[in-house]
């Protein structure tokens, strides 16, 4: 099986022009900061995740890899390579979570990770897929109470168990949020018999109509294609964070991963932080992994 991790470096000068091209106005760079902590991503999977075959790296343009990828060993992804061209430039995760299945040489099995995701204990193929099936845990919920990444996950639910025939619910289906198992194959289903309405929902920046990866995880459930199971991860908010919490969340943990949630902060908690997450990552992996230069 695969890793696809999507990643974006928002100081990058020409991904501005990019961004400012396109949208009228300056990136909020904030929204797009880059943490420095993609290496403990790569070393996580390399320490922890011995069944990987292939690891993509999506990326908007070239400019974005950073310097010490090794690019014999991380498959460079850029946004042109599996995205329509009338979709591109986009700045939102969403929309370039719609075609991720599309990128060539990809495993039928891949597991998909935002780069704010960490591996942090030794896990096993099973803990992913099973008997040609991929794991979810779903929760439900009612209301979005006007948050839009809710409005994104209610929308995609609605439209997954069209797409499925499935009959409409008071509630909708909420995966659990961690590194996301994909089957290929249903993916492709799903895109090759409701593209028009796929494409439809893309657009540069998020808005309310999008769809997100869960679009094909709810399809994926809703078709027969996923097994129960709840894939063991911690969930680290730095609205709450300190350094301490940091620490214990990637050296004192037993959860197999981390997600390391960013929010708008001051610069001077962004610097207290940043160190903090540096310190705990490097204590728990210090040596480069074969990704790495």
């Amino acid at each position: 099986m695969d890793i696809v991790i999507t990643y974006v470096d928002g100081s990058d000068p020409l991904w501005q022009a990019d961004y400012a091209r396109c949208i009228g106005k300056q990136a909020l760079t904030k929204r797009y900061r880059d943490w420095g902590t993609l290496p403990y991503l790569f070393r996580g999977i390399e320490q922890c995740m011995p069944f990987i075959d292939n690891v993509f790296l999506v990326v908007a343009r070239d400019s974005q890899v950073p310097k010490w990828i090794n690019r014999d060993a991380v498959k460079v992804v850029l946004h042109e390579d599996f995205i329509p061209a009338e979709f591109l430039p986009t700045f939102s995760a969403s929309a370039i979570e719609m075609f991720l299945h599309l990128i060539k040489g990809l495993d039928e099995q891949y597991i998909y990770f935002n780069d704010d995701f960490y591996p942090l204990c030794e896990s096993s193929a099973t803990d992913f897929f099973r008997d040609g099936k991929a794991a979810a845990h779903m929760a439900h919920h009612l209301c979005t109470f006007g948050n839009l990444f809710r409005r994104f996950v209610r929308g995609s639910d609605r439209m997954a168990r069209r797409a499925a025939g499935v009959s409409k619910s008071l509630s909708y289906l909420r995966p659990q949020h961690s590194c996301q198992p994909m089957l290929r194959s249903v993916c492709a289903e799903l895109y090759d018999n409701h593209k028009d309405e796929i494409h439809a929902s893309v657009t540069p920046l998020r808005e309310p109509h999008n769809y997100n990866q869960y679009l094909y995880t709810d399809y994926a459930y809703f078709t027969g294609h996923t097994f129960k199971q709840r894939i063991s991860n911690r969930h680290l908010s730095l609205s709450v964070a300190t350094p301490d919490s940091i620490h214990d969340s990637i050296n004192g943990s037993p959860k197999k991963f981390v997600c390391i949630n960013d929010v708008q902060m001051s610069e001077d908690k962004y610097e207290r932080l940043h160190k903090a997450m540096h310190d705990a990552f490097m204590q728990r992996f210090p040596h480069k992994s074969r990704f790495e230069l």
